[in-house]
C-alpha cells in the first residue's frame, strides 16, 4: 500500500504526529510489534498518566544540544494539550510542582489520542513486527507498504517488559544518523556494601536536597533494599554519572536543630534528636553512621556542627543503576545534530523524522517526557502535512 507517510511506534509521540499529519490530509500508516497502543501511557503516574507539566521550560531537558528542544516546545506547548485533554471533557488535577494528572484513567488519553487518529483516517496496525525497512528512489519501505516519509517513534529500550527495544537506534545507523550513547534514565541508583547500614532501612522516606555536581532537586528520596529510589533520586540520576559521588541533605539547618536539642533535651542522644524531625528507622541508622554516643549536653557545639554537617551533604557513591528494567525514560538517542529542530527531519535524509524518547532530549520527572512527545510529534506531523499538500 502507499502512505504518505509511515509512522513506526504507536506510542504517545507516534499517535500524535499520525493524528495532527491525518487530520491535515495526509494517508498516515502506523505500525507496531505491541498487541495494544500506548503501553507506556496506560502504566504511567500510576495508571492515571502525568501528561504534561505546567511549569515546561527548556532548562527542564537534557540533550547533548540544549537549546534543540526550545522550536517545538515554543510550537505546541502544555497549554496547547491540555486544551486538547479539555476538548475530549478529560477531568484532570494539578500534583505538586505542576504536574498534571487524569482524574480518572490513562487510557482516557489513549482513547483521545486513538480518537483524533481517527478524525484523521489514520490505519493503525498493531502486532506487527517492523521487517526490513528499505530507501529506494525516494521512497521508504517496509514490508509490501511505502511512503516518502518515515518517523521513528520505537522510543527507548527503557522498561523491556512493555515491549521496548533499541530500534530507533538500528534504524539510524542504516541510514547513516550518529545516535549519543544511551543510558538508563528516571532510574533508581544501587549502592555497595559499604552502605549496607541504609539498605536495611528499606521502604523508609523523607524529603531531601539531593545534588550531584551543581544540579540539586529537592523532593522526597526513598531507601530500599537495593539503594536509592523516589523522585529526587530518580531525577538527578540523569545527570550522575558512573564513578561520580551524590549528596543527600536530609536536615535542613541542622546545625541550629541540635543546637536546639542540646538545651531542650541534654540527657537525649543523638537519635532522639534526629528523631524529632526525621524517620525513627533513619534517624537511628544516621546516629549510627555519626557515632556519637555521649548524651547531647554533653558534647560540645563545635561536635553538633560536625554532626549536621554530615546531615546537611550525606554523601554515597552509587555503584550503578537498576538499568532499563526500571528506568522511566532512555537519555540519549538520536543525535539531534542530525535533525531539524522545526521538523524532527533528518538533515541527511529528506522524509526521515526521529521523535519523542528515540532522539536524544530527556526530560525531567513529572509530564517533560510526556510533553516532549506532544510537541515532536506534532512537529513532524506539521511538516508531513505540509510536504503532502
Amino acid at each position: 500500500m502507499i502512505y504518505d507517510a509511515i509512522i513506526l511506534g504507536a506510542g504517545g509521540a507516534g499517535l500524535l504526529a499520525a493524528a495532527t499529519a491525518g487530520q491535515a490530509g495526509a494517508r498516515i500508516l502506523v505500525l507496531d510489534h505491541a498487541d495494544e497502543p500506548g503501553k507506556k501511557i496506560l502504566i504511567s503516574g500510576g495508571g492515571r498518566c502525568n501528561f504534561t507539566n505546567l511549569g515546561i521550560e527548556p532548562r527542564c531537558f537534557l540533550s547533548e544540544n540544549p537549546h534543540f528542544v526550545k522550536s517545538a516546545l515554543k510550537r505546541y506547548t502544555q497549554w496547547d494539550f491540555l486544551a486538547l485533554v479539555e476538548a475530549y471533557g478529560i477531568a484532570w488535577h494539578e500534583k505538586t510542582l505542576g504536574q498534571l494528572f487524569c482524574d480518572g484513567s490513562a487510557r482516557q488519553i489513549v482513547d483521545m489520542l486513538l480518537e483524533e487518529c481517527r478524525r484523521g483516517g489514520v490505519e493503525i496496525r498493531l502486532s506487527t513486527p517492523i521487517g526490513e525497512i528499505g530507501h529506494v528512489g525516494g521512497r521508504f519501505t517496509v514490508g509490501r507498504d511505502s511512503a516518502p516519509n518515515l518517523v521513528v517513534a520505537t522510543g527507548g529500550p527503557s522498561i523491556p517488559k512493555m515491549g521496548a527495544t533499541g530500534r530507533a537506534y538500528a534504524i539510524a545507523e542504516q541510514f547513516g544518523l550518529a545516535v549519543v550513547p544511551p543510558r538508563p534514565a528516571l532510574v533508581p541508583l544501587t549502592l555497595g556494601g559499604e552502605e549496607r547500614l541504609f539498605k536495611e532501612i528499606s521502604g523508609v522516606a523523607c524529603p531531601v536536597v539531593a545534588r550531584t555536581r551543581d544540579i540539586a532537586f529537592e523532593e522526597a528520596a526513598l531507601f530500599t533494599h537495593k539503594g536509592l529510589s523516589g523522585p529526587a533520586i530518580l531525577q538527578i540520576s540523569s545527570y550522575w554519572s558512573p564513578g561520580e559521588t551524590i549528596a543527600l541533605s536530609v536536615l535542613d539547618d541542622a546545625a541550629s536543630h541540635l543546637r536546639a536539642a542540646k538545651r531542650t533535651m541534654p540527657r537525649a542522644h543523638l537519635k532522639a534528636a534526629l528523631a524529632e524531625h526525621l524517620p525513627n528507622r533513619l534517624a537511628e541508622a544516621l546516629a549510627a553512621r555519626i557515632g556519637l554516643t555521649a548524651e547531647l549536653g554533653n558534647l560540645p557545639d563545635a561536635v553538633l556542627d560536625e554532626a549536621a554537617e554530615t546531615l546537611t551533604r550525606l554523601t554515597f557513591r552509587p555503584t550503578g543503576t537498576e538499568g532499563y528494567a526500571k528506568a522511566e525514560v532512555t537519555a540519549g538517542g538520536i543525535d539531534t545534530a542530525e535533525l531539524s529542530s522545526k521538523t524532527m527531519e533528518a538533515r541527511k535524509l529528506p522524509g526521515l523524522y526521529a521523535i519523542g524518547e528515540a532522539v536524544d532530549v530527556t526530560g525531567w520527572l513529572g509530564g517533560y517526557n510526556f510533553q516532549w512527545a506532544w510537541s515532536s510529534g506534532v512537529a513532524a506531523g506539521r511538516a508531513i502535512a505540509a510536504q503532502s499538500r
